[in-house]
């Protein structure tokens, strides 16, 4: 009985000093609309840049197949962490503390924040492309991308209150520059460009979807957002509604790209600013579409910042801190001197990332989900068995086992 009582004294103090180093209390702070906003308005825009050259490349017209698989196995992501939020309270860490113990969550949590880092490095090289692409008449000063940066690191210093407001922005700036582009531009496209179906071998489909696989692993993004976000009632048809939305995006957007480009759609990259320039009225009026591809490029920069900003959050969480400042500013003036450096070998790094690394985006976007799944029933058993539980943990265990499934 005595080391019963020691060991949850014990464990109080541990959880008490988590939260109190780099485990600040945050439960709460994402509600079921900036759920809905981030799977609707923000996880279709990174889609809408690389990743149709790439499929288009492989899979030609049937560039629609890789996609829809990799929509559903999102999907499917998702739908997993509306179940685990719906079976639990807790943060994806106590998860992991309370089934392996603490030094076990830390290990992972550090490992997921190395993830998120290197998750970032391949789109990072992208985006810098792209924006001096389409910003710049002449080649650009190497400062020309320092604005990220510091916004990024100032991102990286706050919680997750400022990724719930970025998905509150992210719905009109979407709106807005998504229609507009596409009125601009399905007038100019040939649909029949992506018919017949499956006119190439499954094969080149499936290059397709693996070649692409970094660019559909966002579901790992949603982890450390576990107890975060709390489960109500009838969201997995709200999340779940909105995430079929975000996916008629991309899908859509697909058409129209190939439909416009056709056989010159590999070549087609940084997609969302080229399908509008072939509008006629643009010849009277100026390119008013460059407005448009400038408000996603404001999606880009929330969506390009929050990974970086989770990789600082699972670090602080790891190690018990609450100073993010150093942490952030070191790991933006790496990337940034990553980015200067590296983006002349941004082919070699394309290889690397997406035919020999491709492998690590699926562990950490679906086996990972699936092994919180795995403890979450390992509680739920232990919870059933009722062994050392006092009437409180009883009597939370219940309320836990009467949540609303999805």
């Amino acid at each position: 009985m005595g080391a019963n009582k020691l060991a949850l004294a014990g464990g109080s103090v541990g959880n008490t000093l988590g939260k109190n180093l780099g485990a600040k209390d945050e439960k709460g702070v994402i509600g079921t609309r900036q759920l809905c906003f981030f799977v609707a308005f923000l996880l279709p825009v990174s889609k809408l840049l690389e990743t149709p050259s790439v499929l288009a490349y492989y899979a030609k017209g049937d560039l629609l197949f890789p996609a829809i698989c990799q929509q559903l196995l999102q999907a499917l992501a998702i739908g997993l962490f509306l179940f685990l939020s719906a079976r639990t309270d807790k943060s994806f860490f106590e998860l992991i503390e309370s089934g392996l113990g603490r030094i076990a969550a830390k290990i992972i949590y550090i490992a997921l924040a190395v993830y998120f880092v290197f998750y970032s490095l391949l789109p990072l090289l992208e985006f810098e492309r792209f924006v001096y692409t389409a910003f710049f008449d002449a080649a650009p000063t190497f400062s020309a991308f320092l604005p990220f940066f510091l916004m990024s690191a100032y991102v990286c210093t706050k919680g997750l209150k400022a990724f719930a407001r970025s998905a509150d922005l992210a719905m009109p700036l979407f709106i807005v520059s998504f229609v507009g582009l596409m009125v601009m531009s399905v007038g100019e496209s040939d649909f029949s460009a992506v018919l017949p179906l499956f006119g190439t071998p499954i094969s080149s489909s499936f290059k397709g979807f693996l070649r692409s696989m970094i660019h559909f692993s966002d579901s790992a993004l949603l982890l450390p957002m576990l107890g975060a976000y709390r489960y109500k009632k009838g969201d997995g048809k709200k999340v779940m509604g909105s995430y079929a939305l975000g996916s008629f995006f991309v899908l859509f957007f697909l058409v129209v790209f190939y439909g416009l480009f056709g056989p010159l759609s590999p070549i087609m990259t940084f997609a969302f600013d080229k399908t509008a320039q072939y509008f006629k009225a643009l010849n009277t009026v100026g390119r008013i579409d460059l407005m448009l591809a400038y408000t996603m490029t404001i999606l880009l920069i929330f969506y390009y910042c929050l990974p970086l900003q989770l990789g600082v959050i699972c670090f602080s969480r790891a190690v018990e801190t609450n100073k993010k400042i150093p942490v952030a500013a070191a790991l933006n003036l790496a990337l940034l001197l990553f980015t200067a450096y590296f983006a002349k070998f941004y082919t070699r790094i394309y290889n690397f990332v997406t035919y020999y690394s491709f492998w690590v985006f699926p562990v950490f976007a679906y086996l990972l989900p699936l092994f919180a799944l795995f403890l979450v029933l390992k509680n739920r058993g232990k919870r059933m068995n009722g062994g050392g539980m006092s009437e409180s943990d009883k009597k939370t265990a219940r309320k836990e086992d009467g949540y609303a499934t999805c």
